[in-house]
């Protein structure tokens, strides 16, 4: 029985959350979805599909990022992205078919790094039949996961980690530079982008950037942020606290159209409970990893701001 089949099966779940709560016999019926490599188990279907539901709800970048999965591939693979092509032919003419993929492709390398996520919670509370430990767990990691997600998918080097959209080399094109923030330098970054990205494009910047830029006006006085719907001409605004200050050499602001991000989870998330570890103080350790990558597939689709040197 492949494990597909394995997580779905009720008998699964119940071992599972019975383990959890620190009956550590029910592991042995949980050999279907042992793995292997962090020792680890993976969550129930319908768990597991409540777990991602919720990372996506506390995540930025799982709502404007495009977001595949490629669970049984190898642990480095490729992805391509191109430019779309639709012409007009007369009857009879040649279609124009791709020749070569590297005149065409732009090709990315995504690999499966580890993220970790550890919670604790007291032995008394996860013994208790009546204590909801799976809404509990699954909440607790959603919260810890979304927002290393969104740091990494923000400010990630590549190594050990994705690389996000503020990396010099392989993030996003720097399409405006300014002393300070301005009003005039904000319309420049929208414009930087090509209209084709514009459609979809979003603003992303952190709360002190969204203080700043709320009270710009124009010469007639003007604001440049709507506040009635929280846009700034006509785009949506995310906040994170992971987007830098307006600090020299720093990247406050970024522009474009996300969904040119790829975030490719790798593997289901597991866990495992540590009951021996932290029984002196009455309490049960969780340990949970999730496999991912995250990649800027075009540059030109999310510029930045980026303010110069004093």
């Amino acid at each position: 029985m492949s494990y597909t089949e394995f997580s779905n099966q009720p008998e699964y779940s119940g071992h599972f959350w019975n383990a959890m709560r620190g009956h550590n016999e029910h592991y042995d019926k949980l050999h279907g979805g042992y793995d292997n490599y962090t020792s680890t188990y993976n969550f129930p279907d319908t768990s597991n599909s409540k777990l991602e539901a919720l990372i996506k709800a506390e995540s930025i970048f799982r709502n404007i990022a495009t977001v595949f999965k490629a669970y049984r591939s190898n642990y480095r693979i490729f992805a391509k992205d191109c430019e779309d092509l639709a012409v007009f032919i007369p009857d009879g003419g040649q279609i124009p078919i791709y020749d070569g993929i590297n005149d065409y492709f732009t090709i990315n390398t995504v690999d499966s790094h580890k993220l970790a996520a550890f919670v604790k919670l007291d032995e008394d509370f996860a013994s208790d039949a009546a204590f909801g430990i799976e809404d509990y767990l699954t909440k607790r990691f959603a919260g810890n996961f979304a927002d290393a997600e969104d740091k990494a998918f923000i400010c990630g080097t590549g190594v050990d980690e994705p690389t996000g959209i503020l990396n010099d080399g392989s993030g996003a094109e720097v399409g405006a530079t300014a002393s300070a923030l301005t009003y005039d330098d904000v319309i420049s970054l929208y414009f930087s982008i090509k209209p084709k990205y514009r459609k979809k494009a979003v603003w992303l910047m952190n709360d002190n950037t969204a203080m700043a830029l709320r009270k710009l006006k124009d010469k007639d006085g003007n604001y440049l942020w709507n506040s009635n719907n929280d846009t700034i001409l006509g785009k949506q605004v995310y906040i994170s606290e992971f987007m830098p200050d307006a600090a020299a050499g720093a990247k406050p602001v970024a522009f474009g159209d996300f969904s040119y991000y790829w975030t490719i989870l790798r593997k289901r998330i597991s866990v495992r409970s540590l009951t021996e570890k932290f029984a002196l103080n009455n309490q049960i350790g969780y340990l949970a990893f999730e496999f991912l990558d995250g990649k800027l597939v075009r540059r030109d689709a999310v510029k930045v701001l980026q303010i110069t040197q004093s």
